[in-house]
């Protein structure tokens, strides 16, 4: 089995993250051109097509009505779970118009409820989501380079989350309870350390300024 499901949004395109070999590619609507302008074949295209006009010429297409509950990522992030992905990369579904980018934020929310994990691209900030778990940055060791001195800011997804402990960050937490209505998550510091961001009970939406590389799983 491919290892990660790479996720073309019509959204501003980052190409931070350039698919492999073993990647499973899927184009949702207007990510098609983004995909072939960069002379990247996608193994399927989903979509409504109000984005591109038309469904393009491709022998894997699954057209959707306009008038639908899903969005096209959305349709797409289905379909990687239905072949049984747990690790997904999505480009061109931040940078845009904000309610998108809140129905993004919405889908990693999905994944990580389901057993999967799911990374947003965006120009100079990536998301993530986490439930019941943990995110790693930078688990090599100290580092000098400066994209480790970048924020990242933590909020809870639901109405609260138990046991969020931060390490390796300017500001620890530890077996805190935060909640969705006060931003005490946002605007920590990576400090150049190994960094863990982990929630004990509830979901997690963790966003950092810098590369996707920071982040480990």
């Amino acid at each position: 089995m491919a290892m990660r499901c790479f996720i073309a949004g019509a959204g501003e395109y980052t190409g931070l993250f350039v698919p492999g070999r073993g990647d499973y590619i899927i184009a949702a609507d207007g990510g098609y051109a983004s995909l072939v302008s960069r002379g990247i074949t996608p193994d399927l295209v989903v979509g409504d097509f109000d984005s591109l006009g038309a469904a393009p010429n491709h022998p894997n297409v699954i057209h959707s009505p306009v008038e639908k509950d899903d969005t096209d990522v959305m349709l797409a992030v289905r379909q990687g779970l239905a072949h049984g992905f747990k690790s997904f990369v999505i480009d061109g579904g931040l940078d845009g118009r904000l309610d998108h980018t809140i129905a993004n934020i919405q889908v990693l929310v999905h994944l990580t409820r389901n057993g999967a994990r799911g990374i947003l691209l965006g120009s100079d900030m990536c998301v993530t989501a986490v439930t019941n778990g943990q995110a790693l940055f930078n688990p090599g060791g100290t580092t000098t380079d400066t994209a480790f001195t970048r924020c990242i800011s933590i909020f809870s997804a639901g109405d609260k989350a138990d046991g969020v402990t931060l390490t390796g960050l300017k500001y620890p937490l530890r077996d805190a309870k935060i909640t969705n209505e006060y931003p005490v998550g946002v605007s920590n510091e990576f400090t150049g350390k190994p960094a863990v961001v982990s929630v004990r009970e509830g979901t997690l939406i963790v966003i950092w300024s810098g590369s996707p590389g920071m982040y480990v799983s």
